[in-house]
Parts: structure tokens; sequence; C-alpha cells
């Protein structure tokens, strides 16, 4: 008999209210236990900081820090660089994306989404980090 797989933790930021409100539906359809829900940069760095979670889902435009500064904090950090990074943006042009993925993302979706695809792409991100951390991610520089 084997132990069940421990539940994954996650932190989400945006600044807008109703749209936290369809990721943390999406989150506990994807079974994630939510760990907080902040309307800003500044403290979700610091939640991230303090929790270390399994996932952090960022939008990017957020008073305080942006998304894509809390990700990039996030990959300088040993210590919750192995998280996975979820970003969720307004923003649908190449560059958009490109700068997403260049912060640390290891995934980015548009807005506006529905909260079953967004658990579905959880589910889906989660199984293909399962065996092992993201080699293709570029490694935080030495202290």
């Amino acid at each position: 008999m084997t132990d069940a797989p421990a539940e994954l933790t996650v932190v989400v930021a945006d600044d807008d209210e109703d749209i936290r409100s369809l990721i943390v539906i999406a989150v506990r359809k994807a079974k994630l236990k939510l760990l907080a829900d902040l309307p800003d940069g500044t403290t979700a760095l610091a939640a991230v900081r303090e929790h270390r979670p399994d996932i952090v889902l960022l939008d990017v435009s957020m008073p305080g820090l942006t998304g894509l500064e809390v990700a990039t904090a996030i990959r300088a950090d040993p210590a919750v660089a192995s998280s996975i990074v979820f970003i969720l943006s307004a923003a649908v042009d190449d560059t958009a994306v490109a700068a997403g993925f260049a912060a640390g993302a290891d995934a980015y979706m548009t807005k506006p989404f529905s909260p079953n695809t967004l658990a579905a792409q959880l589910t889906a991100l989660i199984a293909s980090t399962a065996s092992g951390p993201n080699t293709d991610r570029p490694m935080p520089p030495a202290p």
C-alpha cells in the first residue's frame, strides 16, 4: 500500500478580486491547496517566501511588484526557485508572452479564461513537471 501523494500548495496573486475568485475555483477543481490569494505583487512575494508553495499563479499588472518582477525574484531565490510559476495576463502579443517566459514562468495563459480550462492547464503542468525540475529553465545566478 502506498501513501497518498502530498497535496500541492498554491499562492495566487491578482489585483482583480473577480479574477482571483475564478483562479481560486480553478485551484480547487485541480485539487490543489490554496495557501493565499493576494491583491498585489509585494505581498505575493512575501507569501511565497514564507510558505514556499509548489505553484505560484501571478497576474502581470499588479500594484507593488508586477507579476514579472515576482517571477524574477522567485527564480533568483534558491529557497523558492523550484516553485512552478504560472502567469495569467490580458496581454496576448508575442512580446508579452516572451517577457513572461524570460522572467521565469513555466506557463503563460491569457485572460479571459474559464476556471475549467485553467484547472486543466494546472493539472497538465503538474503532470509534466512531476518527473523532476524544469531543466530548460535558466538557473539563478550564484550568490
